[in-house]
């Protein structure tokens, strides 16, 4: 460790620099942690078309938690993430089955959707947890019917409906 004093003006240059650095970056990851996005959809393929921005970002163990009424475009939002990691197959809601999970993109994803679950017990029950802890995306839909559950560092996507086509999405 550098101990920098008056008599010493490169010692403190040194230091002060060290300093400021590390500042920076510290205040670099915060911001990008906690800015939030904003995006106004205006159709379906939009809404897909984000998503696979969003999923560029996207690293293993990254949980994504999808929030917004019925017919909010989860799933279509959904479809965007998988072909943004990569994947081809065809992505299609697990209402019934509750998870869907793909494979062969630039990272597998998990498909959680909790519409049919009444607490979070339910989701504990079918392991939800053991995804976040593994090299996988999981996006969950309905994610607030599990919220003790979630990760902390879990990203947020909350979606509104602003008319037939047209819907609001923040990512937080």
């Amino acid at each position: 460790m550098v101990r920098a004093s008056a008599s010493d003006p490169v010692a403190t240059t040194t230091l002060i620099g060290d300093l400021l650095f590390t500042c920076a970056n510290i205040f670099g990851w915060l911001t990008k942690r906690l800015r939030m996005m904003t995006f106004e959809s205006h159709s379906a393929a939009e809404t897909v078309a984000f998503g696979e921005r969003l999923a560029r970002d996207l690293k293993p163990g990254d949980a994504v938690a999808l929030h917004g009424e019925l017919g909010a475009g989860k799933t279509c939002l959904v479809k965007g993430i998988a072909r943004g990691l990569g994947i081809t197959q065809d992505v299609t809601s697990p209402t019934f089955t509750i998870v869907h999970e793909y494979r062969g993109g630039r990272l597998p994803l998990v498909h959680v959707d909790l519409y049919r679950l009444d607490a979070p017990q339910d989701a504990a029950e079918i392991g939800i947890e053991d995804y976040f802890c593994s090299e996988v995306v999981t996006v969950i839909e309905w994610a607030e019917k599990i919220a003790p559950l979630l990760p902390r560092r879990a990203i947020h996507v909350r979606m509104e409906l602003r008319g037939e086509n047209e819907r609001t999405i923040v990512v937080s």
